[in-house]
Order: structure tokens, then C-alpha cells, then sequence
């Protein structure tokens, strides 16, 4: 610990405890006493760090756990902070998560203990206690008189973002009528953003016309701030809240900084002549193009390197010197993109020899994917995904759908009902106009498929049907459908199928073998006379594919152990 910074001892035991409840924190109950405690003689190496601000070191005692220090020492509840001077604040603790809630005062998520004034729904970080009272601020750009702290919390629009959010504090300019959120005094002049490919600027009011927000499609008013793009012939407003939220904004101010040079797009493929390319992805020099047909042969076995799919129908390329086959839309993927869920931009990268998880629908894939740029930066989209733009028109809903979800927030898939939470990502494409919300997973479903005992195409139901037809059971597992349920059917044939029966559960996983720590993994097809229990779950592997590890099979990659036995 550096002898020459101060060293505040910080006595961890809460005052109260809060519970995070749609949105806003209630109070759970208040912990009485605080008992007398000797004082404790350890030295600063049993000092645990717990945050810094400037030259002040916050720690705790791990022998006495701030008890036993001096009281001058120590932080005890409860305070008055200059942003909330109406009521105390108390030091608590949250029984649940609070990474969606923020710091009022720096804008930093909040931590597992901070203050709190529950009736106001006021929190603040430990850092922000002895932070130097701001009580009027010069922020010529922002505004051009002297701005003034006006603490007490009301609702009132801010100038900047347009919202009248009564928990964040104010500057206000009272002759000219201004108010500004806190928060909102240090917002971007000039940004890009991953719903628009050009740079977009802060403008202070709109002109006059019905404009609506490009992010959450609502109405802007055109009285205050906003965002708007200066490229000539190209219309795109936003709210400046929408534009700063941290799923679309990577936080990185650009005025004065140069226009970057877009990169000449690299095409995928060279055509050597009609109906012969040479891919980039492929050693071979020569994929002959194969055009859809009626009397082609389905093998559920032959599938696209790119996307892992089978070859259902349409047009595809195949390597006239090995089984190498693309999709004919798989060949012609971009080799970088934008995409609208992640602010970095996306290349196209080759089947890696690890399987990964993608960061849209968190499933785990092989085959080949977009990463993102930066080399900081994990997001990766398997390519099913990566198509996915807004609005997306899809047959699960009569309204287009746009991803209009704000930064934490996570909305249950109106089909499958899974919220996201945990894995994936939390976006949803939502309807504007009802409440209706699908996920990446649902999204990149495939609509038509095949059936290896079926000749026509099979076709995604999504179970309005299935309980006034006949239309009940599935074929390969011989269970009943459950009314409502999603299903594969043959309108020709009345065959109907489970989703997980015909496509597998790791549908986005190819059979090979792929590294994994210390060892592999092996996806092998599960096409034996007899099918193997799975080692994990006990139960027999009825899957298309089974996983193998340090030699024991797995029905699932789910399964799978994490750690050697």
C-alpha cells in the first residue's frame, strides 16, 4: 500500500438494506447498533484496497473489518451530500444485482455498498462522498452563462436530452430558462453510432417536421437536444439518450478528430468465370456453382462451412477437389460489417479451432463468424445472427420489428419466453406498436427446411394450429406437440416435427474436433445402431450429434464438464 497516500479506513457494516424492485430501490430493513469494537493494531498489509479518489485510498481491516480503527477514520452513516441535501443519505447494501443502476453523481455503475436515500430513489457511489462540491459550473459550449446546482429533485425537462427524469440533479441558467441534467453537461459534440454508418452531431433543437427517433422510434421533440447526421441527402435524428446509451455508443468523442478512411471493401470471392469463383476462404482454387432443382437429393449430412446449415435448397458453390460447399448468400457475406447491436465494426473471420459462443444469441457455434476489430474487445456473431438487420419483417408477427431496447434492459422473447439474462446479449427486436418481442435465437431460426423422409419443403408453424388439427405428434421423437408450441410441418405430407428433434439442440455445430483448454472436444455424428448414454445427464443421447470429452460421451455441449475429472 502506498505509505504516502492517506489511508481512510472504511468500516463495511451497512446500515440498511435495500432490495432493487422494477427499477427503483425499496427499503428491506434497517440494521440497528453498532457495537464497540477494541482498537485493532494491524498494519497495512492486512489493509484490503476498496476504491481510490485522487490521493485518498479507501480501505478495510480484514482482521477487525474497520471496527477497531479510529473513528476519524472511519466512514459512518449517515451523510448529507450536496446533491440531495432534503434527506440523509444512508450507507447500504442491495440483495440483488445492481449493475443496471447508476451512480447520480459520477455515472459509473453502482457498487455492492454505496449511500442511498430510499424514499428518493437516490444513490451514490462510496467514491462520490468527498468528492468537491460543484455548486455552479462555466461550460461555454454547453451553455454560455454560469450554470447553477439546483438539488432539489423535481421534474423538469432537460434541455439537452429532453426528459424530465426527477432523480438526476440539475444545473439551471434561470434567465434564459435552461436546465440541464448533471449528467448530461458533458454529452458528445460528434459520435458514430452502430445503427447509422455515417458521424452524427449534437444539435440543440431540430427544424421544424414530424421526426422520430431512428433508435426507439418514438417521437422527438423539437424544442430540445438531439442527434442528427450532416451528410448530405441523409435524414437521421435521435434522442440524445437513445444515442448515448452504452449498446450503441462506444463512448469515444470525435470532434476534432479526422473522418476516418473508410477501407476499400476487400469483395469475398473473384468470379474466374460464369458459375466459377475462387472464395477466400477456401485453398482450392475453383467452387462451381450449383443451381437449386427439383430433383436434387436432401442430405441432412452435407452442410454449408459458413453457416453450418444443411443445404435445404437454393443455389450453392462446391469445391470440384473436396466437399467443401457454401451457400451462394454464404459466398457473397461482406468481409466487414457494422452491425447494429455492437458500436466496433465486424470482420469476417474463417472456422476457428475452438467452438464459441455468440454474443447475440449465446449459442454455442462453429463454422464461420464476425468478430469484432478491436483486439480488446470478445463480441463475436455467428453469421446467421450477423444478418439480421432492422426492421426485420418476420412470420412469428403481423408489425416490423426494430431494436428499440434500452442499455440493461432485458424483455422476455414473446415465443420462447427466455429473457436474455445472464448470456447473450439483452437485445430483442420489439413491436412499436404492441408488446410483442423476439429474440436472436427465435430470429435466426430457419423458416423452410428439409426432412430426410420428407420430399417437399418443411415449413415453421408457430402453433396457432396445433389444437384444431390433427397435427399433434412428432415423428422422430413420437410425443405429442404441445398446443402453441413451434413445430416444422409438411402441409403435402401432415408430417410435423419438433423443432429440437429435426435441427438438433447445437444446431450451430458442426462434427469435428475442436481444442478446449488442455484437451479437445470431438462432435461426433450420433448414427449408431445403439445410441450412447450421456455421462452427465444419465439419460440416452437422442440428439444428431454427440460430445465427447476426456473419452466420455455427452448428449449435449451443455453437459459437457467444465473441469478434467
Amino acid at each position: 500500500m502506498d505509505s504516502e497516500k492517506k489511508l481512510v479506513s472504511i468500516c463495511p457494516r451497512v446500515e440498511a438494506v435495500v432490495e432493487l424492485r422494477e427499477g427503483k430501490f425499496h427499503l428491506v430493513m434497517k440494521i440497528h447498533g453498532d457495537p464497540k469494537e477494541k482498537k485493532c493494531e494491524a498494519d497495512t498489509k492486512n489493509f484490503i484496497k476498496f476504491f481510490q479518489v485522487e490521493e485518498t485510498i479507501y480501505v478495510y481491516c480484514k482482521l477487525c473489518y474497520g471496527n477497531g480503527h479510529e473513528e476519524s477514520y472511519k466512514k459512518s452513516p449517515p451523510i448529507k451530500h450536496y446533491l440531495h441535501p432534503k434527506h440523509t443519505l444512508m450507507f447500504v447494501g442491495c440483495e440483488n444485482d445492481v449493475s443496471t443502476r447508476k451512480c447520480l453523481c459520477c455515472q459509473d455503475p453502482l457498487k455492492y455498498m454505496f449511500y442511498c436515500c430510499p424514499s428518493c430513489d437516490f444513490p451514490i457511489n462510496l467514491a462520490c462522498v468527498d468528492k468537491k462540491t460543484l455548486f455552479s459550473i462555466e461550460h461555454p459550449k454547453r451553455h454560455e452563462h454560469t450554470l447553477t446546482l439546483f438539488p432539489r429533485q423535481v421534474s423538469i425537462n432537460c434541455n439537452v436530452c429532453a426528459l424530465d427524469d426527477s432523480r438526476s440533479p440539475i444545473y439551471i441558467c434561470p434567465g434564459c430558462d435552461f436546465v440541464v441534467h448533471k449528467r448530461c453537461i458533458d454529452l458528445p459534440w460528434l459520435i458514430r453510432i452502430s445503427r447509422h454508418p455515417h458521424r452524427i452531431s449534437f444539435t440543440s433543437s431540430f427544424a421544424l417536421g414530424d421526426w422520430f427517433c431512428n433508435i426507439c422510434r418514438r417521437k422527438i421533440n423539437n424544442d430540445y437536444g438531439g442527434y442528427i447526421c450532416n451528410k448530405e441527402g441523409c435524414s437521421y435524428f435521435a434522442h440524445s439518450r437513445c444515442t448515448t446509451g452504452e449498446n450503441v455508443w462506444d463512448g469515444q468523442e470525435l470532434e476534432g478528430e479526422p473522418e476516418e478512411v473508410e477501407e476499400e471493401e476487400v469483395e469475398p470471392f473473384v468470379r474466374l468465370r460464369d458459375g466459377i469463383i475462387r472464395h477466400f476462404s477456401h485453398e482450392h482454387r475453383h467452387l462451381k456453382l450449383d443451381e437449386d432443382s427439383t430433383d436434387r437429393v436432401y442430405d441432412e449430412y452435407r452442410s454449408c462451412k459458413a453457416c453450418i446449415m444443411p443445404i435445404y435448397y437454393g443455389n450453392f458453390y462446391s469445391c470440384l477437389d473436396c466437399g467443401f460447399i457454401l451457400h451462394e448468400t454464404c459466398a457473397n457475406l461482406s468481409r466487414r460489417i457494422y452491425h447494429a447491436i455492437h458500436p466496433h465494426p465486424l470482420v469476417l473471420r474463417m472456422e476457428s479451432p475452438y467452438l464459441f459462443s455468440c454474443s447475440a444469441c449465446s449459442k454455442v457455434c462453429s463454422g464461420f463468424f464476425y468478430e469484432c476489430s478491436r483486439r480488446e474487445c470478445s463480441f463475436t456473431l455467428h453469421v446467421q445472427c450477423a444478418t439480421i438487420y432492422e426492421p426485420l419483417i418476420h412470420k412469428s408477427h403481423v408489425h416490423p420489428l426494430f431494436l428499440t431496447s434500452e442499455p440493461g434492459e432485458c424483455r422476455s422473447c414473446s415465443i420462447c419466453n427466455d429473457s436474455g439474462i445472464g448470456y447473450g446479449s439483452d437485445e430483442t427486436f420489439n413491436c412499436i406498436e404492441c408488446n410483442f418481442s423476439l429474440c436472436f435465437k427465435c430470429a435466426s431460426l430457419p423458416q423452410k427446411v428439409r426432412y430426410k423422409h420428407d420430399e417437399h419443403i418443411l415449413t415453421l408453424s408457430y402453433g396457432e394450429e396445433t389444437s384444431e388439427t390433427n397435427h399433434n405428434w412428432c415423428e422422430m421423437c413420437e410425443t405429442r406437440i404441445k398446443p402453441g408450441k413451434r413445430f416444422y410441418t409438411c402441409e403435402d405430407c401432415c408430417v410435423t416435427l419438433h423443432i429440437k428433434c429435426l435441427l438438433g439442440r447445437d444446431m450451430h455445430s458442426r462434427f469435428g474436433s475442436y481444442s478446449s483448454g488442455p484437451g479437445k472436444i470431438d462432435i461426433l455424428p450420433n448414427n449408431r445402431m445403439t445410441r450412447p448414454i450421456c455421462s452427465s445427464c444419465h439419460k440416452r443421447c437422442n440428439q444428431k450429434m454427440v460430445f465427447q470429452r476426456y473419452g466420455l460421451k455427452h448428449c449435449c455441449f451443455s453437459c459437457l464438464p467444465i473441469s478434467t475429472p
